[in-house]
């Protein structure tokens, strides 16, 4: 795995199995959700709201509070 390999990689992990693994090898990871978080925080793109709904049409697997508390960080909570 490179992530094992290169200590500046971030593996990108969407996975709970794969990240409780990562936290065991102590690979840095994030998931599609950081990686929305990043991207709203360097202003590549201005709402992350539209996208988690983009993502819910294509049954991405997101439980509500989880959705607020994201919200909440990318300060999108009216």
């Amino acid at each position: 795995m490179l992530a094992l390999e290169r200590e500046s990689f971030v593996a990108f992990i969407d996975d709970s199995v794969a990240h409780k693994r990562a936290s065991l090898l102590d690979i840095p990871f994030t998931g599609t959700l950081g990686i929305l978080l990043d991207a709203k925080k360097l202003g590549l793109i201005p709402k992350i709201g539209p996208i988690l709904d983009e993502l819910d049409a294509l049954q991405f697997r997101l439980p509500p509070k989880t959705r607020q508390m994201i919200l909440g960080k990318a300060k999108e909570l009216s």
